[in-house]
């Protein structure tokens, strides 16, 4: 069965190559938009379109995708305490618990989004690279709290987009070990793979920007709660930049946490939690907002911290 996709090109790709242009709007890699063009998988206005030519703000691709394997090679499983907190005809909000992926990858094989929305009978878009489609957004599997899954392609393009212009605001709770210095700031150093331990991130001089913003909520006498917005969406952004001021999260041992606290405190994962998501919905254009409580365990930790 054939795959064809109507596709508006979005404001950022104005006079963009093709074969980059697709490559950005479908999530592939350069050579495999490159053959999806040259095997005459690409029209505009019923024209062929080559891959050194030059797209322009809502063109509308006609692109015949070539077969594919199942959607991610995803075992529909149900997970209980996933909440969906918003769901139409464009995308789904999710209130995700620690312990589930947002997606398959190497090395996991437990649950994850995309897995319980499909065994609830939630199509997400096939928009994105093949391991992670659908996914516009990614929360650590130890991270609970919101994150959005686009459920149509042009939902998929245009959230996308939102996030590449930093016009989805995202604003996390976090513990951190000790105590800032000053109470609020920003945290504005690059952020690359660890040269040394797979699967990690550092602050390094060739990174990538990236920028966090915190503000002090409430002191304990080992930890603070703080306030997190992030700039830009690093992967494990929060984490590497906490662990390089100085003040891992509580539980994340993986970035230098204590261990004898995280014990003592009765906390096994990393104690960080996306409370709050706004964005422009991609096709109503009305301003939305999301919030998320305290997970269960999380809360009990605040709950020892402030009797302590």
């Amino acid at each position: 069965m054939t795959d064809s996709r109507l596709i508006p090109v979005p404001p950022a790709l104005d006079g963009e190559r093709a074969d980059a242009a697709v490559a950005k709007m479908l999530g592939l890699s350069r050579s495999a938009a490159s053959a999806i063009l040259e095997g005459h998988g690409v029209h505009r206005s019923g024209v062929l379109v080559g891959k050194s030519d030059r797209l322009r703000e809502d063109d509308l691709l006609e692109i015949v995708m070539p077969e594919v394997k199942d959607l991610l090679s995803v075992r529909p499983t149900e997970v209980e305490n996933l909440k969906i907190v918003y769901e139409d005809k464009d995308l789904v909000v999710v209130d995700k618990p620690a312990g589930v992926a947002a997606h398959p990858s190497v090395g996991w094989d437990g649950p994850t989004v995309v897995g319980a929305l499909l065994a609830r009978g939630v199509q997400v878009t096939t928009s994105g690279a093949h391991e992670r489609q659908g996914i516009v957004q990614r929360l650590d599997v130890g991270t609970s709290g919101l994150m959005m899954v686009a459920k149509t392609e042009i939902a998929y393009s245009r959230l996308k987009q939102a996030f590449r212009d930093r016009a989805v605001h995202k604003v996390y709770h976090a513990v951190i070990q000790g105590h800032p210095d000053p109470f609020e700031g920003t945290i504005d150093a690059p952020i690359g793979r660890h040269p040394r331990a797979e699967f990690k991130f550092a602050v390094m001089n060739d990174g990538k920007p990236s920028i966090t913003h915190y503000k002090l909520l409430e002191a304990f006498a080992s930890a603070s709660l703080v306030e997190v917005i992030l700039e830009t969406g690093r992967t494990h952004q929060i984490r590497v930049h906490f662990s390089a001021f100085k003040h891992p999260l509580l539980g994340d041992t993986m970035y230098g946490a204590d261990p004898t606290l995280a014990a003592r405190l009765h906390i096994e994962r990393q104690w960080l939690h996306a409370v709050r998501l706004s964005f422009i919905h991609p096709t109503s254009g009305e301003q939305v907002e999301f919030e998320s409580n305290y997970s269960p365990d999380l809360a009990d930790v605040l709950e020892r911290l402030r009797t302590n």
